[in-house]
């Protein structure tokens, strides 16, 4: 037997395991340490994981899918519980590694981020009659931009590790938006915008990629699968692998959205959502980029302002680093909003023309 340590994740540990069989094969398997700094209940998290896996399965079945493949698999202790809780009061779980494909960082294929986007498109499809008031909200508030913001202000008022002067500049910057930050919220509390069954964390690393095919073929870390807006999804989707550089690149002239790989991910998603989305859903597609992106550096900031209590960091200005990559996109979406609801509105279109056909 032997282990790999995962260098990737900002909250949980995650290791790979290989297994010896009595033939020869080699199995591997998923170690994961859930941080219960984060996650307060993780048997909750672990209820919301087990239920909505069951449906996927259920549902990939009745299409003739591979549940085995295409779906998370829990492997359930000796106890036949899907966690382990240690004397010690840790919590861990394991999964069936995925074979024959792989997930990535970055996007170095267009034809992957647009499969992602069909990937994640898929998974809200097949969750779209789960009923989402069932699961826990695992993280009360979690896309709460509003309550990022007011959490943020706290921060910089207390200022209790003396680093507000040296973020003056990204303060400013967020101060400046504020008026974004409760847009969906009112959406949703006025019934426009409906709440659905979503994953929370799109990142393009959270889809395993088929070797062969280059599709996507499994949504992975549903941590904070809860009740919410796809449009918390698609936007921290674009948010994340539609950038030019990773969430910590210090050279901030290599962060700026990328039109094409913003298209390719939409056309994907689309592909798919546009038949179950609202009009209201589809008109803040874009804007839903830029919030999530906003929402990212405010949590990275406020951090960061608070002394890195949140995130794992690698250096004292880490979550600074991160923050200042979120802001630069977001000044960089600002500036392309109109191209990207252009493009938004031309897939929507040429959609429309094949179901026509």
């Amino acid at each position: 037997m032997g282990a790999e340590v995962s260098k990737n994740g900002h909250i949980n540990d995650t290791f790979f395991l290989h297994f010896r069989q009595e033939e020869g094969n080699i199995r591997r398997y998923v170690l994961q340490y859930i941080n219960s700094n984060v996650f307060r209940e993780p048997e909750r998290v672990m209820e919301n994981i087990e239920a909505v896996i069951k449906h996927l399965q259920m549902k990939l079945l009745k299409r003739g899918g591979d549940p085995s493949r295409e779906a998370m698999q829990i492997v359930n202790t000796t106890a036949g519980n899907s966690f382990y809780r240690s004397p010690s009061g840790e919590y861990w779980r394991a999964y069936d590694f995925i074979e024959g494909a792989q997930t990535y960082e970055i996007v170095e294929n267009p034809l992957h981020f647009y499969h992602a986007g069909r990937a994640f498109g898929q998974f809200q499809l097949l969750l779209s009659d789960f009923p989402a008031h069932t699961l826990h909200e695992t993280i009360v508030r979690f896309h709460d931009t509003r309550k990022r913001f007011a959490d943020f202000l706290q921060a910089v008022q207390a200022d209790s590790h003396g680093r507000v002067q040296g973020a003056r500049r990204e303060i400013d910057f967020l101060l400046a938006r504020e008026q974004d930050t409760g847009v969906l919220i009112d959406l949703i509390a006025s019934g426009e915008i409906p709440l659905r069954v979503t994953h929370n964390d799109t990142k393009f690393n959270n889809i395993m990629i088929d070797d062969k095919t280059g599709e996507g073929i499994c949504v992975l870390d549903l941590d904070t699968v809860m009740p919410g807006t796809v449009l918390y999804d698609y936007g921290d989707a674009i948010r994340f692998g539609a950038s030019t550089a990773l969430e910590d690149e210090p050279n901030l002239d290599l962060v700026w959205l990328d039109l094409d790989l913003f298209a390719a991910y939409t056309r994907g998603y689309l592909s798919v959502a546009q038949d179950f989305l609202v009009p209201t859903e589809i008109k803040y597609l874009a804007f839903s980029a830029k919030l999530l992106t906003l929402e990212t550096g405010l949590r990275f900031l406020t951090d960061y302002l608070q002394g890195d209590c949140y995130f794992k960091v690698a250096h004292p200005n880490h979550n600074l680093v991160r923050a200042r990559t979120q802001l630069k996109l977001v000044a960089d979406m600002e500036a392309k909003m109109s191209q990207m609801e252009a493009i938004i509105s031309t897939i929507l279109e040429e959609n429309s023309r094949e179901d026509v056909v």
